[in-house]
């Protein structure tokens, strides 16, 4: 090749695709640079990291597997060796301390197994409260129709009377109580029409201990006007004016005076028609017209046959258990309010007297008793004095929001309701329905845990909330128990 051929050539080497190829070796030289830069550094810190490692290492000390040795070592000579233990996972599960409550002792009266720690429950609103661990001796029990509501209850008093303890059951709407009655050797009076039992709102009662004479006619003087008063005012659906106050004071002092067993149908006359040395203005009639009217209902109206003679029957403070069965008149929401308000005025004197020892007033189906204003003022006094006369009130009804039924909202005798679960610090709450768990948990205060518990709660499983403590419960029945508190037999065809 000539040299004008030679530059050709090499001209043709350096055009434009020459060029480029020169460009992409000296990107490709520059990346590769930078890759072995790259991992020439990074193994660099590796092995620096390495020694640091290694020297942090060599200048680390720690102690020998043994200890150190001499006085410091704080060992004992020989190795601490526990002889091997081997128990069932129920007993060992009592070796972890915190996961359940303690309970309320031994003391009591047996009521079933607590479900969380596995023991034992008993429970004494007396014991309880000398222990200091309740203020209010009242009990509250809810729960829906089938939770068992009805089987403690009547196990928790009749359990009681062996401790010596008496029951009173002052209004019995379904007449659940007069057989457990009659199998502790109380007894049960019933009342109805087309029945030979009579009840007097005129009789002494019960006469408590320690009383004087004078003391004990005062009393007695007292109750039969209150009585009569709240007799009439339960039948006018109102509270009485002055005027008929003075007119039954009248027709009563009247009445008493003249009469060794004053009865309800000798007031009602004397309010009619009064005495004319007792009617000097000629007005007492007419200001006792309604009053006396009103009586007469229970004398000689659709009200009558139950309150028109002496009494057939007596109240005997002295028995383990006494009971006004109303199941006869039920129906009849009036007449179970007066008659109510007389047994209420027959237990009163015997709660008075201070040798009457401690007592279980049981008030079932509370829901319709709290829908009378005199019986709920009685209920509500006696709840209050709980302490005073040695008694603990029970309060059984199927939901709270029955409280909403008693009276009108904002008015006193709803307040009245409310009170009474105030001046209680036993709630046993049974099994309640889903739309019921909210007002459930406002009125009791109870937690988000309580309140998930409560639907689904089986029969016989309550939570009891005693002051600010927690239970979950099975209550356990003895099978003669079972036979005797069942109200199923007749759905169930068990009836005879």
């Amino acid at each position: 090749m000539n040299r004008n051929e030679e530059r050709l050539h090499t001209s043709v080497l350096v055009g434009p695709e020459g060029e480029r190829r020169k460009h992409r070796r000296a990107r490709k030289q520059a990346a590769t640079a930078i890759h072995t830069a790259a991992h020439q550094t990074g193994r660099t810190e590796a092995k620096t990291r390495v020694a640091a490692e290694r020297e942090e290492r060599r200048n680390t000390h720690y102690l020998p597997s043994a200890g150190e040795p001499g006085s410091a070592a704080l060992r004992t000579p020989g190795r601490f060796r526990l002889p091997r233990h081997q128990d069932t996972s129920a007993a060992l599960a009592g070796a972890y301390p915190f996961l359940a409550e303690s309970g309320l002792g031994s003391q009591g009266v047996f009521v079933g197994q607590d479900l969380y720690s596995g023991g034992s429950f008993v429970y004494d609103p007396w014991v309880l409260y000398k222990q200091g661990l309740i203020t209010a001796p009242n009990v509250v029990l809810a729960g829906i129709v089938g939770s068992g509501k009805s089987s403690l209850a009547k196990s928790l008093y009749t359990r009681s009377i062996p401790f010596g303890r008496r029951v009173y059951v002052p209004g019995d709407p379904k007449g659940e109580h007069t057989a457990v009655a009659e199998m502790v050797g109380g007894k049960a009076i019933v009342l109805g029409h087309g029945l030979r039992n009579r009840l007097n709102p005129l009789d002494e009662g019960h006469r408590p201990s320690g009383l004087t004479d004078f003391e004990w006619t005062t009393q007695v003087a007292s109750r039969r006007r209150n009585l009569i008063g709240a007799l009439a005012a339960t039948v006018l659906e109102r509270s009485l004016s002055p005027l008929e106050h003075t007119a039954i004071d009248v027709a009563l002092t009247a009445v008493v005076t003249s009469n060794d067993v004053p009865i309800l149908p000798m007031v009602v006359d004397r309010i009619l028609t009064p005495d004319p040395a007792d009617d000097e203005d000629g007005r007492l009639a007419e200001d006792g017209r309604l009053v006396g009217h009103a009586l007469r209902r229970l004398v000689a109206g659709d009200l009558q046959g139950l309150f028109d003679g002496p009494s057939t029957v007596t109240f005997d403070p002295s028995l383990p258990m006494i009971s006004l069965d109303l199941s006869r008149v039920a129906e009849n929401s009036t007449l179970v309010s007066v008659l109510m308000t007389c047994s209420s005025a027959w237990m009163e004197s015997a709660l008075m007297d201070p040798n009457g020892g401690q007592r279980w007033v049981i008030y079932d189906e509370a829901w319709r008793l709290m829908s009378h204003p005199a019986l709920l003022k009685r209920m509500d006094a006696q709840w209050r004095m709980a302490r005073h006369y040695g008694i603990a009130n029970m309060l059984i009804f199927h939901k709270l929001t029955d409280l909403d039924n008693v009276g009108d909202s904002g008015s006193a005798m709803r307040a009245l309701a409310s009170s009474l679960l105030a001046n209680a610090e036993t709630r046993i709450i049974y099994r309640q329905e889903s739309d019921q768990l909210g007002v459930t948990a406002r009125t009791l205060g109870l937690t988000g845990t309580e309140q998930k518990l409560l639907p689904g709660l089986g029969t016989g499983q309550g939570l009891w909330r005693i002051k600010d403590r927690s239970f979950v419960i099975q209550h356990q029945l003895h099978p003669d128990e079972l036979a005797a508190f069942d109200t199923t037999t007749r759905m169930t065809g068990g009836a005879k």
